[in-house]
């Protein structure tokens, strides 16, 4: 009887671990877009708005999981 209640259960699941990796990605997602809005109004501010609008179409990578910002 256990097996059949895991195997009702297993789609309930699967879309709440589904859901929760949505709303996790698009959290770091605003985070990022974040950073880079801050870095380009930066930039606006110290180099002029026109530097800042020709670097702010570059894509932007993000560091290794591993790396630490210090």
């Amino acid at each position: 009887m256990a097996a059949v209640q895991r195997v009702r259960a297993w789609p309930v699941e699967s879309q709440q671990t589904a859901r929760r990796n949505a709303m996790l990605a698009g959290t770091s997602l605003t985070q990022r877009r974040r950073e880079h809005q801050d870095v380009a109004d930066f930039l606006a501010s110290f180099y002029g708005p026109s530097y800042a609008a020709s670097v702010s179409h570059l894509p932007h990578r993000s560091l290794p999981q591993t790396a630490t910002r210090g």
